[in-house]
């Protein structure tokens, strides 16, 4: 079992370029997470102290607005979240909810905290790769941004293709 998940770790952008060793050092310090539908990871506004990789299961990543929860992504096996806390040491900046009957492993910032302990060139990896992750994201982020607002102004967005020779 333990092969298994080491080569989930390896296969995610997160863990990638990492050795084995230090893979089987996180999932040895990590809880193994399981989640019936409907069940929260956690909540927006949470202190956040770990990380979760998905093994099974779907979840949705929400927002709160206007009382409600606004749906911005869902994840599935393989995925990661929770990833921005261990970075900026900020409250959790969205919900996370199982859609389906999830199984997932919870690493912790102590964990990888240790790791930079034993092994910095291991822990170096590790941020960089979340920091790639969260960089991505935020890419994914700017070009819906952009794209919502190419729709809801296109006087403006016209203007900006007469000034700079902007093509669609």
């Amino acid at each position: 079992m333990t092969a298994t998940r080491i080569e989930l770790l390896r296969r995610m952008a997160a863990f990638g370029g990492m050795r084995e060793d230090s893979l089987e050092r996180i999932l040895h310090e990590s809880d193994d997470i399981q989640k019936s539908a409907g069940e929260e990871f956690f909540t927006e506004g949470d202190t956040g102290e770990s990380l979760f990789v998905l093994e099974s299961g779907k979840v949705n990543v929400l927002r709160q607005w206007e009382g409600k929860q606004v749906p911005l992504s869902t994840l599935g096996p393989g995925d990661c979240f929770g990833e921005m806390a261990l970075i900026d040491f900020q409250k959790r900046s969205a919900s996370v909810i199982a859609i389906t009957e999830c199984c997932a492993i919870e690493v912790s910032r102590k964990s990888i905290a240790g790791l930079c302990q034993e092994d910095l060139q291991q822990y170096t990896m590790i941020m960089m790769n979340l920091g790639r992750e969260v960089s991505r994201r935020l890419r994914k982020a700017d070009q819906r941004l952009f794209e919502l607002r190419r729709l809801l102004e296109p006087q403006a967005f016209a203007e900006l293709q007469k000034h700079h020779h902007i093509t669609s």
